[in-house]
């Protein structure tokens, strides 16, 4: 069930659905584990790291297009790497200028950055798959069940709970901005689709901008504040209680060990290939 616009799970019948959440947290952090665990240059196993999570989202019903998607949202993060191209002895292969200043990139150093990024963008798609297949509070009762402390899943919990108050408190201070704005009339010969924005220049512009912002933090504070007393009023005592985990199915057990073992494998090929 959707709790807001902005959740990424996606209801659909499925056999990675009716996995158990337990099932895929752990074959989740394998995944993202073993491509972190894989020696940069190892293109074979980044292939097949591709391919296992194409045939997952293909076999969960969600259009591999909706995951390529939103994982482009790893790709500034990605630009920290790029002084890994410079730093790295080796034989040049280019190099890149900026006014008086020459960068040499190196073959093992792009080998390297180009490892980084792939490996940062697959585990960045496993992580959407997971969040995409498995319901939020399904997330919290099986992180609970794989012992993880409670005060952690706690802080999960109230973290996505509250970005969805400040989504909202934004989406609120846009509206009334909007409604408060009027558009300057059309000027002679000026067409009729075409649009004028009111208001200053760069810097007036600015200046709102702040002001919006400061007055969205004040309100997500406030709003946030009297959540957290209607939670202490109905008996919140940090620690949320949820009903006793059921034991894994055949199906998770074996999915499960079959997954692993194939990171195992995949580990292992990686150390052949990579350099």
């Amino acid at each position: 069930m959707h709790l807001h616009p902005f959740d990424p799970y996606r209801p659909l019948d499925s056999p990675i659905h009716r996995l158990d959440a337990r099932s895929k947290l752990v074959l989740a952090f394998g995944f993202i584990l073993t491509a972190a665990l894989t020696p940069p240059g190892a293109w074979p196993v980044y292939g097949l790291l591709l391919s296992l999570l194409l045939a997952a989202a293909i076999l969960s019903r969600i259009e591999p297009a909706y995951v390529m998607r939103r994982s482009a949202l790893s790709l500034p993060f990605i630009l920290a790497a790029v002084p890994l191209m410079f730093n790295q002895p080796g034989p040049l292969v280019g190099s890149i200028g900026f006014g008086t200043f020459q960068f040499g990139i190196t073959a093992p150093g792009l080998i390297l950055f180009l490892s980084v990024a792939l490996k940062s963008w697959i585990s960045v798609q496993a992580a959407i798959l997971l969040t995409a297949t498995t319901p939020f509070p399904g997330l919290l009762g099986g992180l609970r069940s794989l012992q993880v402390p409670p005060l952690l899943v706690a802080i999960v919990g109230l973290m996505w709970r509250y970005l969805f108050v400040l989504v909202d408190e934004a989406v609120r201070l846009l509206q009334a901005r909007s409604a408060r704005s009027s558009r300057l009339p059309l000027s002679p010969g000026q067409q009729t689709g075409s649009r004028r924005s009111s208001g200053g220049g760069l810097t007036w512009r600015l200046k709102v901008t702040g002001g919006m912002a400061g007055s969205l933090l004040l309100r997500s504070m406030e709003r946030s504040e009297r959540i957290y007393q209607a939670m202490l009023a109905r008996g919140y005592d940090g620690e949320v209680r949820s009903l006793e985990s059921p034991h894994l199915t055949t199906v998770d057990r074996i999915t499960l060990g079959s997954g692993l073992a194939m990171f195992l494998l995949l580990l292992v090929l990686g150390s052949l290939f990579g350099g």
